[in-house]
């Protein structure tokens, strides 16, 4: 049995086919859709001319390197590790000015260098026969998915994280709370929901933490008017217990216009003609940003708020169980969403590539150049230097370790490493239940290889027989949920 999976795991990828899905992953989606996301910059002129620049498709290739000649060739990584080069290839984005509404000509800027997997869709080893792969200096049995890194063979190791988009409860101490971590188009709101002693549920969100809005005023301000349409969505036609009414009744609200009036003043916007906008501002951007950002989706908003509601009242009741070790809430975050990560704050972040892009066009606008060229303004140093940093320093996402040097004592160690999953808690705490052996574990993560000491429980490895695929897009959901309601499926 196992040298049939091993048989089919060489077929299909290898052992760590999860690391090379994952990187393809980005490139042929997420690449685009982060470039999507941005869509276009406006620019601030001093002399209140408008202008735009509209970003386009995105364009990557093979690794490649340019000589000191000038001339430019592709890399492998034999010679990438040889002469201690990043096996890596650059990065453009279509650009186009538009200038007081005209459209100006469209060009590929480069915007840095970007890191290429070894045997990945890019990777000229990639379809190699084994005679190939010898002649070019490769290990015929290397099943890659990692970097090269200024001649350094760098992986990039699975990090257990909570799994977004999903209500997670806790129950310590007779302290009842639940927390979603909302995951929308790489922007990610924590809220935290908790359950005081008097009884009232108050929601936190969006740094609202010295004043917790009340769950009631929230639904009430998305749509739920009235006491009567919060108690039919919790209990549907049942009788709604007690302190589920003592919320309505500590909350004394009397529509929508009340709420948002109640919301602002917990949020202390003074000028009155601002609460609506602000209120409505807050609950479409920052409240669970994943059911959707816009008017439309208040409703839907209310009530899922509605549904923790009832959930935290029979978690209190101890009618339903909390296990926040529960494997089925976490999510093992793969090398193609650590580089989306560290590509988005790169691009967004305070000093980043469209921040960046701002600066430099109103700084040649002060001297005098109208439309100054686009590669002149875009510093491609500035990518290449953050990449390079977190893939050789680790960090991602404010998490250190993330990326380590290859194991290569013996073939079995290094596809051992490219399997391993760190966890974000600190090693220097007891963390007892996280680190005990979980039965959700059993066929996903191996129960006996684990470190001794500190890391015991933490730091784990995928089981032999574990795969781990990769998330689901908008086209492939839209084609689930036809087929369920073809089958009568209702979504109420």
């Amino acid at each position: 049995m196992i040298n049939s999976f091993l048989k089919y795991s060489r077929d299909n990828g290898g052992l760590i086919s999860h690391q090379i899905e994952s990187f393809n992953d980005f490139i042929e989606h997420r690449l685009q859709q982060i470039i999507d996301d941005i869509g276009e910059v406006k620019i601030d002129l001093p002399t209140e001319e408008n202008l735009v620049i509209r970003f386009g498709k995105i364009m990557i290739g093979s690794p490649e390197i340019k000589e000191s000649d000038g001339s430019t060739k592709l890399l492998n990584p034999t010679e990438a590790r040889l002469r201690k080069l990043t096996y890596s290839s650059t990065l453009y984005i279509e650009m186009t000015p538009v200038f007081e509404d005209v459209e100006h000509e469209t060009t590929y800027v480069n915007i840095g260098d970007f890191p290429i997997m070894v045997k990945s869709n890019l990777c000229p080893l990639t379809g190699m026969s084994k005679e190939e792969l010898i002649e070019a200096g490769e290990d015929q049995y290397d099943m890659g998915g990692y970097f090269i890194i200024n001649g350094v063979e760098r992986v990039l190791i699975l990090f257990e994280d909570i799994a977004p988009n999903r209500l997670i409860f806790q129950k310590k101490k007779g302290e009842i709370n639940a927390r979603i971590d909302s995951k929308n188009r790489g922007y990610t709101q924590r809220h935290v929901f908790e359950r005081k002693e008097e009884g009232t549920i108050v929601a936190r969100f969006a740094n609202i933490a010295t004043t917790p809005l009340p769950l009631v005023a929230i639904m009430k301000a998305l749509g739920l008017e009235t006491d009567k349409d919060i108690i039919d969505t919790i209990f549907k036609g049942k009788d709604p217990s007690e302190n589920i009414l003592l919320n309505l009744y500590m909350t004394e609200l009397s529509g929508r216009d009340d709420a948002i009036e109640y919301i602002g003043k917990v949020l202390k916007i003074v000028k009155k003609e601002q609460v609506n906008d602000r209120v409505e501002h807050l609950l479409d951007n920052y409240l669970l940003p994943h059911l959707g950002q816009d008017a439309s989706s208040r409703l839907l908003k209310a009530r899922y708020l509605a549904s923790i509601m009832g959930k935290m009242e029979l978690l209190y009741d101890g009618k339903i169980n909390d296990d926040i070790d529960h494997y089925a809430n976490k999510r093992l975050r793969l090398a193609g969403d650590l580089l989306e990560s560290v590509l988005r704050s790169t691009i967004l972040g305070r000093w980043g590539l469209v921040a960046r892009l701002q600066y430099n066009y109103q700084k040649m606008i002060k001297r005098g150049r109208r439309l100054p060229s686009l590669q002149s303004i875009v510093i491609t140093g500035v990518l290449t230097k953050q990449i390079m940093r977190a893939m050789a320093v680790g960090d991602f996402a404010n998490q250190t370790g993330v990326s380590q040097r290859l194991e290569r004592s013996n073939f079995v160690r290094s596809l051992g490493h490219m399997r391993g999953v760190v966890s974000p808690l600190s090693s220097t705490q007891e963390h007892y239940e996280a680190r005990e052996l979980h039965a959700t574990h059993w066929g996903r993560l191996c129960a006996v290889r684990t470190p001794e000491g500190q890391n015991i429980g933490l730091r784990k490895f995928l089981a032999l027989g574990a795969k781990v695929t990769t998330d689901s897009y908008e086209e492939e959901t839209e084609k689930v949920k036809s087929v369920l309601e073809g089958l009568g499926v209702k979504n109420e």
